[in-house]
C-alpha cells in the first residue's frame, strides 16, 4: 500500500487509501500515470470526470476547486502522486467516509 505523507494530513484513513489504490488499478504501475500534472489543464480535468464524478459524485466546479486546491497545497513537491491527490481531494471535500 502507498503512504501517504504525513506533512499533507494528521490523520491517514487506511480503508480510503485502500479504495484509491482498488480505483486507479494498473494506472499505478505506469511510470508516468501514477503521476498528476498539476499545470496541465487536461490532467486536472481526467481527475475531475474520473475520480472526482465517479468516486466522490462532486459537481465539476467543486472538484476542479477541490483539485486546483490540492494542487496548491502540494506546490512544493515536482511530483505528485495521484494516490496522495485523490486522498487530499477527498479529504478536502468531506468525502473521505464515502471511500471507506
Amino acid at each position: 500500500m502507498l503512504p501517504i505523507s504525513r506533512k499533507y494530513t494528521d490523520k491517514i484513513n487506511d480503508e480510503a487509501v485502500a479504495a484509491i489504490v482498488k480505483f486507479c488499478g494498473i494506472a499505478l504501475r505506469g511510470a508516468d500515470s501514477q503521476w498528476v500534472s498539476m499545470t496541465d489543464d487536461a490532467e486536472v480535468q481526467r481527475v475531475v470526470k474520473g475520480f472526482c464524478a465517479k468516486k466522490l459524485d462532486l459537481d465539476a466546479k467543486t472538484a476542479e476547486a477541490a483539485v486546483r486546491a490540492v494542487g496548491e497545497k502540494m506546490k512544493a513537491d515536482k511530483t505528485k502522486h495521484r494516490v496522495t491527490v485523490y486522498y487530499l481531494v477527498a479529504e478536502h471535500t468531506g468525502k473521505l467516509g464515502k471511500l471507506a
